[in-house]
């Protein structure tokens, strides 16, 4: 068998790839340093080509790994196992718009930000906003269930998914429900191969519900001394009956980092640990004023009382762009190993206090940002000074297990948008028993007998 001529036929020679600069472009994503060059990267335009390429491959047990727009960062897109390298880059196209309906359907390789942008000129709203919205694609969403900051009011991409069209492992296409809102009609397929990391077949169409676009919104930065309290001060948000648009922990470090990188000016108080941004939204802005007073009153109660309104759409822009690129700007920092934990809301603050606690005792530098009106904190692990054999060996390690087993303790778990993917399978029993992996591993067998669909994800 010769992989490159044989596909080179099937599927015509503008879409497959072997040359040097591909393999080496799509051997990795935003995973740390991670780099597995495929054997062959292809292209396809259509889903015709998809389903040709994956029988070819399933009758010849060629692992398919595919990929999206690359920025995730579980290494769920890492070709592992080499074969063959599915970019969807090419299914970019939104189809429709049903604003009767108030849904659209798009090909999986749309950015985040064109439909969203698409939709918004029509007056219609899709909330899943990922820090990477610009880049990211709707297929890559769709296979790790991403969030963002809208997510504590709005939910997740899971929320807004009606139907999805899928190409299997052996080739054959399905759609996996209908483009309806209530649907009680067998197993629920959609809602199966959201999160699944591409291990059950490669979605290629979605169709997608959308809301009313709220007129207004306002953002308040409050500036903490210590990060536990803004932890602390959420839940009591919550509770007080408002729900913001978006509240976002950060630690100094990663807003000084940010600001830097973007030469802003850092609304960060000197001798403040961290910052707690907070967005609320709707139609009527005498509301959105009562919630703001609300909330300043509860973050008064935690003695929280440095808190900044932005007062043009420009610093709105500048502070949302400090939170969306921290994670970008501590990579370049440092080498980090990025920690996508989550617990209940109410228990942030001991996640935090206990993140740096093991950090402490394990010797390891971390930067923890994320959506906390979610309880979803990102801890990035700083290599700064460490030897490779420190960063790569046991004790480290061992630190994020414990990281994951207080997420545990605390009623939580070890992903909550990120994806287990490549580098965090082997935690996987950290938070799930061999029964509950045995069910996966039962699911997978189902839909891809010979094991050819992104193999060595999830699990072994």
């Amino acid at each position: 068998m010769n992989l490159l001529h044989d596909l080179q036929n099937v599927l015509g020679e503008e879409v497959v790839f072997s040359d040097a600069d591909n393999l080496m472009r799509y051997g990795h994503d935003e995973t740390e340093d991670f780099v597995f060059q495929p054997d062959l990267v292809v292209k396809p335009r259509n889903v015709n080509q998809l389903s040709r390429l994956m029988g070819y491959c399933d009758s010849n047990k060629i692992p398919v790994t595919p990929r999206g727009a690359g920025t995730g960062l579980s290494g769920a897109s890492l070709p592992i196992n080499k074969g063959v390298l599915v970019s969807m880059e090419h299914f970019d196209r939104i189809m429709d718009i049903d604003e009767s309906n108030m849904q659209a359907t798009v090909e999986s390789g749309v950015i985040n930000h064109n439909l969203r942008e698409a939709v918004e000129a029509r007056g219609l709203f899709y909330p899943p906003d990922p820090a990477s919205k610009g880049s990211c694609f709707i297929g890559g969403n769709v296979a790790h269930n991403s969030g963002g900051p809208k997510a504590v009011k709005y939910g997740v991409t899971k929320d807004y998914i009606l139907n999805l069209e899928v190409v299997l492992p052996n080739g054959k296409v399905i759609w996996t429900g209908a483009n309806t809102l209530k649907n009680s009609t067998g197993y629920n397929l959609t809602q199966l191969f959201i999160g699944s990391e591409g291990t059950l077949g490669i979605v290629t169409k979605v169709v997608v519900r959308l809301l009313a676009k709220p007129i207004h919104n306002l953002l308040l930065w409050a500036n903490v001394s210590k990060a536990t309290t803004a932890c602390e001060a959420v839940s009591d948000i919550m509770k007080s009956g408002v729900v913001p648009s978006g509240m976002e922990l950060m630690e100094r470090k990663g807003i000084d980092l940010a600001c830097d990188r973007l030469s802003l000016n850092n609304p960060l108080a000197s001798g403040s640990e961290a910052a707690i941004m907070i967005e609320v939204d709707g139609d009527n802005m005498d509301q959105l004023y009562a919630d703001c007073g609300s909330i300043s009153e509860q973050l008064e109660n935690h003695g929280i009382d440095s808190v900044l309104f932005a007062d043009s759409g420009e610093q709105k822009e500048a502070w949302w762009s400090i939170r969306r690129s921290i994670g970008e700007v501590v990579k370049a920092y440092s080498t980090y190993k990025e920690q996508d934990t989550v617990v209940k809301r109410s228990h942030l603050a001991n996640l935090m206090a206990g993140v740096k606690e093991i950090g402490a005792e394990y010797g390891f530098e971390s930067v923890c940002y994320g959506h906390a009106g979610d309880g979803n904190l990102h801890v990035n692990i700083l290599k700064n000074d460490l030897t490779d054999e420190q960063w790569n060996g046991p004790h480290l390690e061992q630190g994020i297990r414990k990281i994951f087993r207080l997420c545990k303790n605390l009623g939580g778990t070890i992903s909550g948008e990120h994806g287990i993917g490549y580098v965090q399978k082997k935690y996987m029993k950290e938070v799930m028993s061999e029964n509950h992996l045995q069910l996966m591993r039962g699911i997978k067998l189902a839909f891809d007998p010979n094991g050819i669909m992104n193999p060595g994800k999830i699990f072994d």
